[in-house]
C-alpha cells in the first residue's frame, strides 16, 4: 500500500525535469538573444554604416524601421499561417532565415540590399517571439513555467546588456560587416542547439486572431498597449541615434561608444529588476514614476549633457529607466487579462516591435529635418504622455 509520502514522492519524482529539457530552454534564450541582437545592432553601428555606404544618419536609421515594422506585422500573423506545422521546425526554419539575412547584411554592395536583408530579419524576429513563449512551457511541467518562460525571454536583456554593446565594440574595432558576419556565426550555433535539444513540437490547435480583437475591450490592456506603444516609440526615437548624440553632442570617441552602451545595458538589467520589485507593491506607481523619469533625462540629456561626465552620467539613468519599462507593462497588462495571457502578450509584442520601427522612423525624420537633439525632446514629449496615460488608467487588479 503506498503511503502518503510514497505518493508525494513519487509526484515530486514525475515532475522532475531532465537536464536536457532545460537545455532546449536554454537554445531557446540564446535564440532570443540572437534576434534581439539582429534587431539592435545597427544603433551602435550607425554612424559607421551611414560613412560606409554614403546615407545620412536619418536614412540609415531605417535599418532598425524596417525589422520592427515587419516584426509587427509577423508577431500576430504567423502563427496563425503555420497552422499545425511542428514548432521545432519552424524555429529551425527562423533561425536559419536570420543567419542568411545577417550575411546578406555583411555582404551588402549598398544601401538597399541591406534594407532588404533587414525585412528577413524582422520576420526572423517576429516569429521566433511569437512562438518562443510557447516553447518554453511546453518543455516544462506545469510548476517550472515561470523559470522557463524567464530563462527563455531572458536572452533578450542580455542581448541588450552583451549583445548590442559586444557587436558595436566588434564593428568599432574592425569593421561594422564583420559585425553582422559575427552575429551571423551566433545563428548557425543556435541552429546546431535546437536542432539537438529541442524534441518534436507539433502545434496543440490553431491559433485564432479574434482572441487579439477581444482584448481591446480590457481598458487596462487597451491603456498598456497605447503606453507601451509611447514609451518604447519616444526612447527608440532618441536611442536610435544614440552613437551619433554620444559622439556629436556629448563628445565621446567613436571607439568608447561600444563601452558606454555596455553601461546603459546593465544599468536596464538593474532597472529591470527594481521595477519588478515595485511592481508587486503599486504597479501605476512605478509605471507613472518610470515615465516621468525617462522624460525628465532626456530632456537633461538635451540641455546639460554636452560633457562626457554629465553625459555618461545621463545614459546611464536613461538605462535605468527604460530597463523597467518592458517588465512593468507586461505586469500591468497580465494581471488585468490572467485568463487571456498568450493573446494579451502577443498584442503587446506586435505593439512593441512597430513602437520600434516607428519611433526610429519619426527621429530619423526630425534628427534629418530639425536637429540631432530633438529627437530626445520627442521621446521626452511622448513619455509624459505615457505617464498621464497611465495615470489615468485605474487598474481592476492590485
Amino acid at each position: 500500500m503506498m503511503t502518503v509520502a510514497d505518493s508525494t514522492a513519487a509526484a515530486d519524482a514525475s515532475e522532475r525535469v531532465p537536464l536536457r529539457r532545460w537545455f532546449g530552454v536554454a537554445a531557446v534564450a540564446l535564440g532570443t538573444f540572437s534576434v534581439v541582437t539582429s534587431e539592435q545592432l545597427p544603433v551602435g553601428l550607425l554612424t559607421s554604416v551611414g560613412g560606409s555606404l554614403d546615407v545620412s544618419e536619418g536614412t540609415a536609421g531605417l535599418m532598425v524601421t524596417v525589422p520592427g515594422l515587419v516584426a509587427s506585422a509577423t508577431a500576430p500573423l504567423l502563427p496563425v499561417a503555420i497552422g499545425r506545422l511542428d514548432r521545432r521546425v519552424v524555429l529551425l526554419g527562423l533561425i536559419t532565415l536570420m543567419v542568411a539575412a545577417n550575411v546578406m547584411s555583411a555582404a551588402a554592395p549598398n544601401f538597399a540590399i541591406l534594407l532588404a536583408s533587414r525585412f528577413l530579419v524582422g520576420v526572423a524576429i517576429g516569429g521566433f517571439w511569437a512562438l518562443a513563449a510557447g516553447i518554453a512551457v511546453r518543455m516544462v511541467p506545469a510548476k517550472f513555467v515561470p523559470q522557463a518562460t524567464a530563462l527563455a525571454f531572458g536572452g533578450a536583456t542580455a542581448a541588450n546588456v552583451l549583445g548590442i554593446p559586444a557587436g558595436t565594440l566588434i564593428g568599432e574595432l574592425t569593421d561594422w560587416r564583420i559585425a553582422f558576419g559575427v552575429l551571423g556565426g551566433l545563428g548557425l550555433v543556435v541552429v546546431v542547439a535546437l536542432l539537438l535539444l529541442l524534441p518534436q513540437m507539433p502545434a496543440t490547435g490553431p491559433v485564432r486572431l479574434r482572441t487579439l480583437g477581444e482584448q481591446f475591450r480590457n481598458p487596462v490592456v487597451r491603456a498598456g498597449v497605447l503606453v507601451t506603444f509611447l514609451l518604447v516609440s519616444g526612447h527608440y526615437a532618441a536611442f536610435t541615434f544614440v552613437s551619433p548624440i554620444l559622439q556629436s553632442v556629448v563628445g565621446i570617441d567613436k571607439t568608447m561608444v561600444g563601452l558606454v552602451l555596455l553601461a546603459f545595458g546593465v544599468a536596464g538589467i538593474a532597472g529591470n529588476f527594481i521595477t519588478g520589485a515595485a511592481a508587486g507593491r503599486d504597479i501605476r506607481l512605478a509605471l507613472v514614476t518610470i515615465s516621468a523619469a525617462l522624460a525628465a533625462v532626456l530632456v537633461l540629456v538635451a540641455l546639460v549633457g554636452g560633457t562626457p561626465i554629465t553625459g555618461v552620467a545621463l545614459l546611464v539613468l536613461w538605462g535605468l529607466a527604460f530597463g523597467g519599462i518592458p517588465v512593468g507593462v507586461q505586469t500591468w497588462i497580465l494581471r488585468a487579462a490572467p485568463d487571456s495571457t498568450e493573446a494579451a502578450t502577443a498584442l503587446n509584442t506586435a505593439m512593441f516591435n512597430l513602437a520600434i520601427a516607428l519611433g526610429a522612423l519619426f527621429g530619423g525624420i526630425i534628427a534629418d529635418n530639425v536637429a540631432l537633439t530633438a529627437v530626445l525632446w520627442f521621446g521626452a514629449a511622448l513619455s509624459v504622455l505615457a505617464s498621464l496615460a497611465v495615470w489615468r488608467t485605474p487598474s481592476t487588479r492590485s
